[in-house]
């Protein structure tokens, strides 16, 4: 059952990661989660496979970076404020173009002003209260010219208490995907499984974009792809709303 909170409490945040670093570890690595195999490890590769430098920001255990630098054509380094994560993104190197992962917030970089080609934020600014900080911190890593890759859980289809209703009160019964109080900026705290508890924060979509174009970074392309086969095989449940998409891609460019 989500729990609203007011906002800022990133210490919050950060105690629950690191709680529930191993719970991510298992659930969404290794090849387990189809939403990552089949969709946004292919996607983030198509995206940034022009670019040599990367900096991976929201690294969590470093699954990005490594399925980056296992291409070859890669420099990663992978970034997380979490102390759980970045241990085992160490453990599990593989590459040389792992280039390293440290600890470190988006909101304070510890990379040189336009040094890196692109950046790739994973479903990471969902849990960051300093949203216009860590903007500021991409626009200042990347090269003019340079990608910010933003991907995020879909901030207008997927706000907390949307879902899928089947109303079969009505005559005739009614199908429909409802959305929640979108305009609203919230934290929650959702039990994601059983004993698990995460901090997700929810923003209405010109938050981001307006945040994005006062430091300069622009959207090129927009992504937002269907859920995809091995995602809907295991959410059996999911399969009537298949053409609400879960995922939002924003590509951007530092002009």
């Amino acid at each position: 059952m989500p729990m609203d909170e007011p906002l800022p409490n990133r210490d919050r945040s950060a105690a629950l990661w690191e709680d529930h670093a191993p719970w991510w570890q298992a659930e969404f690595t290794d090849g387990v989660d189809p939403e990552y195999t089949e969709q946004i490890l292919p996607l983030i590769a198509a995206a940034v496979e022009p670019y040599r430098r990367v900096v991976d920001i929201g690294t969590g255990e470093g699954q990005v970076a490594r399925y980056l630098a296992a291409g070859g054509g890669h420099q990663v380094v992978g970034l997380d404020p979490v102390g759980a994560q970045i241990t085992v993104a160490n453990q599990r190197r593989e590459h040389a173009g792992e280039t390293g992962y440290l600890q470190a917030g988006a909101d304070r970089l510890p990379i040189a002003s336009s040094s890196v080609d692109a950046a790739v934020a994973c479903l990471v600014f969902e849990h960051i209260d300093a949203v216009d900080d860590a903007m500021a911190e991409v626009a200042r890593v990347l090269r003019p010219g340079g990608l910010f890759l933003f991907l995020l859980n879909h901030p207008l289809l997927q706000t907390p208490g949307s879902g899928w209703i089947d109303d079969q009160v009505l005559d005739p019964p009614e199908q429909y995907w409802r959305i929640g109080p979108y305009l609203t900026e919230s934290a929650t705290i959702e039990e994601v499984q059983k004993g698990v508890f995460i901090r997700f924060i929810h923003r209405p979509l010109s938050r981001y974009i307006n945040a994005l174009a006062d430091h300069g970074l622009f959207v090129s392309k927009m992504d937002e792809p269907p859920p995809p086969a091995g995602f809907l095989a295991q959410a059996p449940q999911y399969e009537a709303a298949a053409t609400v998409p879960r995922l939002l891609a924003l590509h951007c460019r530092k002009l």
